[in-house]
């Protein structure tokens, strides 16, 4: 007997994460009763939820509250075509045994394309370039330190650091982090050279930050370590806008025009209107777009029918979060 599941999503990102090829193939194992609910229709009508052992869902779904958890007796596993689970885990859900696997990992994928677009770019002083060559009409060169034996810092080696670095081992570039979570036989396996935070920002011709935003990590990268990177260099930040401290950020920004920034990511989000970020000319500033748009997010849905093959088979999930994996993650 097929396990009984639904669809719990705006609409707009059911069509956009899951194709009519993943739907197809849910169908053929899950018992979908009803077509794809919105949160706010199933929270006026929670008794939907009743009899309900699976749920797939993503960007704007239900939090899994006491109210919520009380009205789906049967639910046992959590479908999360999408990347960071705060905001859809409670501490009830944890409490209760729910499950939840994430396409976390899926949503990598685009991120870590543009952090190494970005890369190469910023070896490359591109955005400079460009800048210098509209205002005087006619070729600049500025030096750079390209990406022949130049130095590339990472900060934190969670998935994306780690993607990150198996893809720069193509390029003829030193990689060097930081994460005291890291373990030695993890970084020669990556070809990284473990070092100190403040050596990454001394060292780096760039410096790609991916650290969560947890409460120990807020307000992490200060002023000073930005001051203390080289003539030239690039700092990229797509993690979280918090775990920098941006006036401290914006003031080194000002006093020094050889440093660049690429900035996916602010606090808050939207940036504010007035906000120096988008007036100076060493900054790059754009809307969170580093993760999966477009027809990339249909990889979530994809690795979500494969989680659910695995799950109904009694396999091991490969991208299940747990309680404690969860308190570490954005």
């Amino acid at each position: 007997m097929k396990p009984r599941g639904m669809f719990v999503l705006p609409e707009e990102n059911f069509r956009l994460i899951y194709s009519p090829e993943h739907v197809s193939r849910i169908q053929e194992l899950v018992d979908l009763r009803l077509p794809c609910q919105s949160s706010d229709e199933v929270r006026k009508n929670l008794s939907l939820l009743d009899g309900v052992e699976l749920i797939f869902t993503g960007w704007g779904s239900l939090e899994f509250t006491t109210d919520v958890l009380n009205a789906a007796p049967d639910l046992k596993m959590i479908f999360y075509g999408a990347g960071s689970i705060r905001g859809v885990m409670t501490e009830a859900a944890w409490e209760r045994g729910v499950r939840i696997t994430s396409a976390w990992a899926a949503n990598a994928v685009p991120v870590v394309e543009f952090i190494l677009a970005n890369i190469l770019l910023c070896l490359k002083k591109a955005y400079q370039h460009a800048a210098e060559y509209r205002a005087k009409r006619q070729w600049v060169r500025l030096p750079v330190a390209g990406a022949y034996h130049s130095t590339v810092g990472l900060i934190s080696l969670g998935m994306i650091g780690r993607l990150l670095a198996e893809k720069l081992k193509s390029f003829e570039v030193h990689v060097i982090a930081y994460d005291p979570y890291v373990s030695q036989e993890e970084a020669n396996h990556l070809n990284v050279e473990m070092v100190s935070l403040e050596e990454v920002f001394r060292r780096g011709d760039v410096v790609s930050l991916h650290t969560p935003l947890l409460e120990t990590t807020r307000g992490m990268i200060r002023g000073e370590h930005l001051s203390w990177m080289k003539e030239g260099a690039a700092f990229i930040n797509t993690s979280r806008g918090a775990v920098v401290r941006e006036d401290e950020m914006i003031a080194v920004l000002r006093q020094r025009p050889d440093l660049f920034a690429v900035l996916d990511v602010t606090w808050p989000e939207p940036a504010a209107p007035d906000s120096p970020l988008f007036t100076l000319p060493n900054v790059f500033l754009t809307p969170h777009i580093a993760g999966s748009m477009g027809a990339e997010c249909q990889r979530m849905g994809q690795l979500m029918v494969e989680e659910l093959e695995r799950y109904l088979e009694g396999r091991p999930l490969a991208y299940e979060i747990t309680r404690e994996r969860a308190a570490l993650l954005a």
